[in-house]
């Protein structure tokens, strides 16, 4: 592949994550009136809610085979309409305040944010091979970096009392346009399995290869994501709640904090290659981890709401760079790098979108602050694992990816990183 496509289809990876970012927060920033408009209580909202968790359980689960047989272009081409079509449907229930068609909406949303999302990880892992630089930082930046405009678009919508199903409608026109132009740039096959696995070269001849889930080293990656996933999950859906419950700031400073943390992730994931290529991915998650941790400390321990709300900022740093540098290391482990990628990115993703809710329950009984100890003890594991990512700085530059042997957790062997091997 010239430098040209690459070049466009690096692009379009980072306009596809910038559009899921732009969807979620502008769904999230509108939920306070959406749920005015449907007349919902607490519970009913979190009835509307579970169309989100099982639609993004649904995504992720199958998104993992759908790769591995038809590639990643439709997949993220029908995870993008999907995303399209639920923020088009969550509009139309909220103009005729209809909760089981925003639910339903949620569904479709979800579904396609999680069978998209494993899929865009799986093409970035791939560009990150063909150019032997970190890539996937900078597409989580897009994504948080959409998240970050959404919110604020999101907020000024509110404020001149736009009325949500419109601002909802426009999203979903923009995120058409962004499919039409950036797809074309995607190119088809990769991540799809193409007869019987390759040999690997390094492996004894004859030696059956294990499957990708008994792979030790990779699951102690999957560790590392499933750890610093769910600190930031548990920031996007509880900080602005932590805050005003467990700190006393009123909701308006509430949120303000909540920008400051994605503000955090987005500068985080913007600069981590610079600091990959100089220092390598296990010490860059190392320290992360210990950032993530020392903020955690701050916010959950610390009694003063000017010294929690400074140290979000460290939590959303040290959370920034924990998934896609894991996932850039996952698909560097060993041969059948759809599988690979698509496993640790599953867990992550469950981590994100499951762990952050069960943390509700922890919050009913001993609070939220009190919670949050679940993570940090979480964050503070990753700081031990973060010597499985390897020494490696990027992908090693090659001129074609070796096929993948199935989905994740079907046959693939294993082929030691250059961090391994003496």
């Amino acid at each position: 592949m010239t430098d040209r496509p690459l070049r466009r289809r690096r692009h379009a990876l980072y306009l596809f994550f910038f559009l899921t970012g732009i969807a979620m927060s502008s769904w999230i920033t509108r939920t306070p009136d959406i749920r005015d408009r449907l007349g919902a209580s607490i519970a009913e909202m979190g009835l509307v809610l579970f169309g989100l968790s099982v639609g993004s359980m649904a995504g992720i689960l199958c998104s993992g085979r759908l790769v591995s047989r038809f590639g990643t272009r439709p997949v993220i081409a029908v995870g993008t309409v999907l995303i399209v079509t639920g923020v088009l449907v969550v509009a139309a229930g909220s103009a005729v305040a209809a909760g089981w068609l925003v639910a339903a909406g949620l569904g479709l949303f979800g579904a396609g944010m999680g069978a998209g999302e494993v899929a865009l990880n799986v093409d970035g892992a791939e560009v990150e091979h063909l150019t032997g630089t970190p890539v996937l930082p900078a597409l989580h930046g897009c994504f948080s970096l959409g998240t970050v405009v959404g919110g604020l678009l999101g907020m000024a919508a509110t404020a001149v009392a736009f009325p949500a199903h419109w601002h909802l409608a426009a999203v979903a026109a923009a995120a058409t346009a962004i499919l039409v132009h950036a797809l074309r740039a995607i190119p088809a096959g990769t991540g799809a399995v193409s007869g019987t696995p390759d040999p690997d070269p390094e492996s004894p001849a004859g030696e059956a290869s294990a499957p990708v889930w008994k792979d030790r080293r990779l699951l102690l990656i999957g560790g590392i994501v499933l750890a610093m996933a769910l600190a930031e999950g548990a920031a996007n859906d509880w900080l602005p709640l932590l805050m005003v419950d467990g700190h006393g700031l009123d909701p308006a400073l509430g949120s303000l904090v909540f920008v400051g943390f994605a503000a955090a992730m987005t500068l985080g994931r913007f600069s981590g290659s610079f600091f990959i290529e100089r220092y390598g991915r296990a010490t860059v998650l190392r320290v992360s981890a210990l950032s993530g941790a020392a903020g955690l400390v701050l916010v959950v321990f610390s009694d003063n709401a000017a010294v929690a709300a400074a140290a979000v900022l460290f939590w959303g740093l040290g959370a920034s760079l924990g998934f896609p540098v894991a996932l850039s290391a996952a698909g560097d482990s060993g041969p059948g790098k759809a599988a690979r990628v698509g496993l640790v990115a599953t867990i992550g993703y469950v981590a994100f979108l499951v762990g952050p809710p069960s943390l509700g329950f922890l919050g009913d009984h001993y609070g939220l602050r009190a919670a949050m100890v679940v993570v940090l003890a979480f964050v503070a594991c990753a700081v031990l694992l973060a010597p499985a990512a390897g020494a490696r700085t990027s992908a090693t530059t090659a001129p074609a990816l070796p096929r993948p042997a199935g989905p994740a957790g079907a046959p693939a062997g294993h082929a030691p990183d250059a961090g391994e091997r003496r």
